[in-house]
């Protein structure tokens, strides 16, 4: 069982930037892909970014390319996204997500992930 509690969420103007964090526990990381959904009103779930937890390889979607970044650090295993220049297609609430696989596939995760935070809102409004 791997418990995941996300933060940082809230309101940022366009072209501002924000950090999500990932808390996990519960199990031993390192077999882990963990990364971030994300969900706006009336729109299907999309996989944000993801990154291995045992190696930090990492993968973003075309729509977030450039301008987000998720690490990991393994003393407290934790995992980020750093979102910058973010735009008025960006507010979503965000999910942080962990499935037991060493690494992330090129498209993301190999399958819906197996452990879910409850989330957290991002807006983004001037």
């Amino acid at each position: 069982q791997v418990r995941l509690v996300e933060s940082g969420g809230g309101l940022v103007q366009p072209g501002g930037s924000q950090r999500l964090s990932c808390a996990a526990s519960g199990a031993t990381l390192d077999s882990y892909a963990i990364g971030w959904f994300r969900q706006a009103p009336g729109k299907e779930r999309e996989g944000v970014s993801c990154i291995s937890f045992s190696v930090g390889e990492t993968y973003d979607s075309d729509s977030v390319k450039g301008r987000f970044t998720i690490s990991r650090d393994v003393t407290k295993k934790t995992v980020y996204l750093q979102m910058n220049s973010l735009k008025r297609e960006d507010p979503a609430v965000y999910y942080c997500a962990a499935d037991l696989a060493y690494y992330c596939s090129d498209s993301g995760f190999w399958r819906p992930p197996d452990y879910w935070g409850k989330g957290v809102q991002v807006t983004v409004s001037s």
